[in-house]
């Protein structure tokens, strides 16, 4: 059985006592998170957010990239959002990656060039990061100067959260 068949058999059984269908679109706490994509962290659970509480923006590395902010933006002007957290996290996979090692990789064991994606935005200091993600949000000229955001580093081994000062 392919993992995707696995998935659809959890559907079922998810369906059974599916209880949500009536939540609103607007998240009920008017917030939007962007976080890294890593498997291994669980926001909804370290943040003790349940379904329908908070949008969650997800991507490699947690970064406002163009489809990020464009997710965020909408998030606050079309669906209400009042406040934006950034979370990266400790022994993130961008952490220290080199993006023309990283090209360059990709193209040997593709045997292809690639216009696209244009970067993949590593990194070599979190907590760096999390203050240009932060600093990329607040400067958007769509984003409210009056919408806080604010930006923390997640221990993958202790649970913990930690703000980033600016």
């Amino acid at each position: 059985m392919s993992v995707a068949d696995e998935l659809l058999k959890a559907n079922a059984e998810f369906v059974k006592n599916f209880n949500l269908g009536d939540l609103e679109v607007r998240p009920r706490r008017r917030l939007a998170v962007l976080a890294c994509m890593d498997s291994r962290i669980l926001f909804e659970r370290c943040l003790g957010l349940h379904p329908g509480d908070a949008h969650m923006i997800r991507n490699a590395g947690g970064i406002a990239t163009d489809d990020a902010l464009r997710s965020l933006i909408v998030s606050h002007h079309l669906l209400d959002t009042q406040e934006f957290i950034i979370i990266n996290h400790t022994d993130c996979g961008l952490l220290k990656v080199q993006e023309y090692a990283l090209r360059a990789h990709l193209t040997t064991k593709m045997g292809a060039i690639a216009s696209e994606p244009a970067h993949f935005y590593a990194f070599d200091d979190l907590e760096a990061n999390v203050r240009e993600q932060v600093h990329k949000v607040k400067s958007h000229p769509w984003i409210p100067k009056h919408i806080p955001v604010r930006g923390f580093i997640y221990d993958v081994r202790t649970g913990k959260l930690n703000e980033v000062k600016n």
